[in-house]
């Protein structure tokens, strides 16, 4: 398989994640959105929307969109099954990660942030206000409904890492990245700390990626 990837991209730390979960060797293809590279010819034959990531199968398949990658992942490879087994718990593990990955993030994408302030002309400190906004009101939503909830386990659902909990390090990662404490959301910080001490989810780090920039790179832990 091949994945084609950014460092930065929230989307396709979740799918490295579910790669790494399921023990799927992969090679990894970096696009510079810093740099346009996902506008440029030769990914946007890959993937016409030109958003990140896209995994290739062995025969050719491309397959886009983070939350399809990780059911094809779920269905296709064995392994650790990233959805419970029953039909309430998966419908509650879709909805955590659909709050975070539908709801949530497509307000803050790189794409987002120029428009509002190449097209809407928002200063910096207007842009991180409706960044931090955002990642604050669901930060607060997720908390809510994890906190008190008999399904909430040593991770969102239940002790085993599942879809929610890969949605959910990447914006609890957001989240800090935009000044917030994590202290206000016990639960989830509870949580997101479990997931980042498992090798999986460590290795797929942004800071831990042969793309990162070399001032902000560290090794995952073990």
């Amino acid at each position: 398989m091949k994945l084609y990837s950014f460092w930065r991209s929230l989307a396709s730390f979740r799918v490295r994640i579910a790669l790494n979960l399921k023990g799927v060797a992969y090679e990894l293809i970096t696009v510079d959105v810093d740099r346009q590279q996902h506008r440029e010819g030769a990914y946007a034959a890959v993937n016409p929307q030109m958003a990140l990531p896209s995994l290739v199968l062995d025969d050719g398949t491309v397959l886009t969109q983070s939350l399809a990658i990780l059911d094809y992942l779920d269905e296709a490879c064995p392994g650790p099954a990233l959805l419970p087994a029953d039909p309430k718990g998966r419908a509650r593990v879709r909805a955590l990660a659909a709050m975070i990955a539908c709801d949530a993030h497509p307000l803050t994408t790189p794409r987002v942030q120029r428009y509002l302030t190449e097209v809407l002309h928002l200063d910096d400190t207007a842009r991180a206000a409706w960044l931090r906004y955002w990642a604050a009101e669901m930060l607060g939503a997720v908390e809510a409904r994890l906190a008190g909830d008999g399904a909430t386990g040593r991770f969102a659902h239940g002790d085993a890492p599942t879809t929610a909990d890969i949605c959910l390090a990447g914006h609890a990662l957001f989240a800090r990245n935009q000044g917030l404490d994590l202290g206000g959301a016990p639960t989830v910080q509870r949580v997101v700390e479990a997931a980042m001490a498992l090798p999986a989810f460590a290795a797929a780090h942004p800071l831990a990626q042969p793309d990162t920039p070399e001032s902000l790179r560290r090794a995952p832990t073990s």
